[in-house]
């Protein structure tokens, strides 16, 4: 039985033979990736290459070979917090203030060159993928596929809704209702910087949950059901609840200097065994400070 490991995907045919197509769709492969893997030659059934009109024997093993990837990011040696990792994922706690990704005003010094340098200390030859991404001043779990199909596949579960993300914000006032379910579109604002709640928007659907009423603010869990942009912060902000620190949508404060956003809780299914992991990213200590400012103000 071939080996499987970080630059090859194995798959065991452990039902009636069937069409190489079939199987990887099966599998969860897309059309095009399958193309593409055929035309280098990378598909294998029981070590002998394939051209695509093939049939999957019962407990056959089906091969693709990853072809290394020449990646364009500066690699810069950073420390990163890893939750999760396997041979497709690599799962990071997000601190505040970092970068994702490069932007003109800062070519570097982003988690996307700390994760170059890690793929690169690790020998792996790839593409710097983000799946999830987040506001610089956000803190909290982001993942990095390591290759085409770990972010195929998430990316799928999350067009399906698989993935259930949770996100833990400190808010303005105190809400009154326990929990409840905001549906309102989003679309740009006229400033063309801001999202902004409008008939023409983008469905935009955010589920909260009070955790803890606190001296001018409340603790809140959010579930999002689905990915816009600044869906949480404005969301929140047109409730009459914006997040504490938050610049763009409320004020800046002198207690945290960021929007206090935590993306806490990531759920989702591996790309190879289909197993549901949920990890979490505990709550930053500028979060926490706030929490007990907030608390002694009530005593």
């Amino acid at each position: 039985m071939p080996k499987e490991d970080v630059n090859t995907l194995m798959f065991v045919n452990k039902d009636m033979s069937k069409g190489l197509g079939d199987f990887l769709k099966e599998k969860g492969l897309s059309g095009r990736m399958i193309k593409r893997a055929l035309s280098s030659n990378a598909i294998s059934i029981e070590g002998s290459v394939c051209k695509g009109s093939e049939t999957v024997p019962r407990d056959a093993a089906v091969c693709i070979e990853l072809a290394d990837e020449k990646s364009d990011m500066k690699p810069q040696k950073m420390k990163l917090e890893i939750l999760y990792e396997d041979l497709d994922l690599l799962v990071l706690n997000k601190e505040p203030f970092t970068l994702v990704h490069p932007t003109p005003n800062h070519p570097d010094g982003t988690l996307s060159n700390g994760v170059a340098s890690y793929f690169l200390e690790s020998g792996l030859k790839r593409k710097i993928r983000i799946l999830n991404r987040l506001d610089r001043d956000t803190s909290g779990i982001i993942i990095f596929p390591k290759n085409s199909f770990g972010h195929q596949q998430l990316a799928s579960q999350m067009d399906q809704g698989k993935v259930e993300k949770i996100y833990l914000a400190i808010v303005h006032g105190t809400m009154e209702k326990d929990s409840g379910e905001i549906n309102l579109p989003l679309g740009k604002h006229d400033d063309g910087i801001r999202q902004t709640v409008r008939n023409d928007g983008m469905e935009a659907i955010t589920r909260y949950k009070v955790l803890e009423r606190m001296g001018g603010g409340t603790l809140v869990e959010l579930e999002l059901l689905t990915g816009r942009t600044h869906q949480i912060r404005v969301h929140l902000s047109h409730l009459g609840y914006p997040i504490m620190g938050d610049h763009l949508y409320s004020q800046e404060e002198a207690q945290i200097g960021r929007q206090a956003l935590h993306a806490h809780e990531l759920s989702f299914l591996l790309p190879r065994t289909h197993r549901r992991v949920t990890l979490r990213a505990e709550i930053p200590e500028d979060m926490k400070n706030l929490i007990n400012l907030l608390k002694s103000s009530k005593n």
